[in-house]
């Protein structure tokens, strides 16, 4: 297939493009720097969101369309301007992507674009399906929607678009994961919070899987949970970190200490949704990390001596 990928430099991207390659797929990362990156064999890097770039040239043909593109939502303290940046590059890549899309002559096979079960809301009790009514009103479910009504006007250039609500990815060198395991390094690791909210999480090899599953599932559309099937609560988490790092699981950290460290972003850690995959499982997708232990022993193995 011929597929184009927005925000292909990112965590998820990089992942999403070692699994396409094994298949031999042509993919085109769409970029503002495409120089800065050495065409390989099915992979080429294309300019756009610049003033001089028309990638609808390249794209004749175009079967996928993934939009990973936007601003880190942990990649610093949500100041005014890091909030106004996390929400405009995502509406802007998203009126760009429908732009790109209403120049080629034919709709793609379907569309992936990227989301959060931020949209959701936050709550302790409430288990949330792909069925589920938000309840948030908070920064990230308003942003969330803000994506997701922006993405879904892609309906006229495609035969299908699903959106993939992301949970907590879990990796080695990128997402939460390392800022949550550098206090067990320092032997300081403990509850984050009340440690009851809960961490809807999943592994960064099952998200890029689960992309092509849904590239190549033509029943799957909408709103699409990525999260495994068992999420955690949050100290639960850090007991488990604990456990196969073999390092203690004893120091607290206030909430009152995260807020102050982290602003508003605190709520990614402080505040939580147990969001469960119904979608990937009545379609049965396989898991290849299902259980938090399985997971953090693979991504911290040189870690656990395992």
């Amino acid at each position: 297939m011929k597929i184009a990928i927005a925000g292909g430099s990112g965590f998820v991207g990089t992942a999403l493009i070692d699994e396409l390659l094994k298949e031999n797929h042509d993919l085109y990362i769409l970029t503002r720097h495409p120089d800065k990156y050495k065409r390989r064999e099915n992979l080429q890097y294309i300019g756009w969101l610049t003033p001089d770039s028309s990638p609808e040239q390249n794209l004749d043909g175009l079967d996928v369309f993934v939009n990973l593109a936007g601003e880190s939502l942990n990649s610093g303290r949500w100041t005014p301007e890091r909030k106004r940046r996390i929400v405009e590059s995502r509406v802007e890549a998203s009126k760009e992507m429908n732009r790109i899309l209403s120049k080629l002559p034919d709709k793609v096979s379907v569309i992936i674009n990227a989301s959060a079960v931020g949209f959701y809301g936050i709550s302790d009790h409430e288990t949330f399906t792909e069925a589920s009514d938000s309840i948030g009103d908070d920064f990230l479910a308003r942003t969330v929607k803000l994506w997701e009504k922006e993405a879904t006007k892609s309906r006229s250039y495609s035969k299908r678009v699903v959106l993939t609500r992301f949970g907590v990815i879990l990796g080695e060198k990128e997402g939460a994961l390392p800022m949550m395991v550098l206090p067990y390094k320092l032997f300081g690791g403990g509850k984050m919070g009340k440690g009851s909210q809960w961490l809807s999480w999943i592994h960064i090899h099952d998200v890029a899987r689960a992309i092509v599953f849904c590239m190549n599932n033509q029943h799957i559309q909408g709103p699409v949970n990525f999260t495994a099937p068992n999420p955690v609560r949050m100290d639960k988490f850090g007991k488990e970190i604990g456990t196969v790092m073999h390092r203690p699981h004893w120091l607290p950290v206030p909430p009152f200490m995260l807020k102050t460290m982290l602003g508003e972003m605190s709520i990614l850690v402080l505040e939580g949704q147990k969001v469960l995959p119904n979608k990937l499982a009545e379609e049965e997708f396989t898991f290849t990390f299902p259980t938090l232990n399985t997971a953090l022993h693979n991504i911290l193995k040189e870690n656990s001596h395992v």
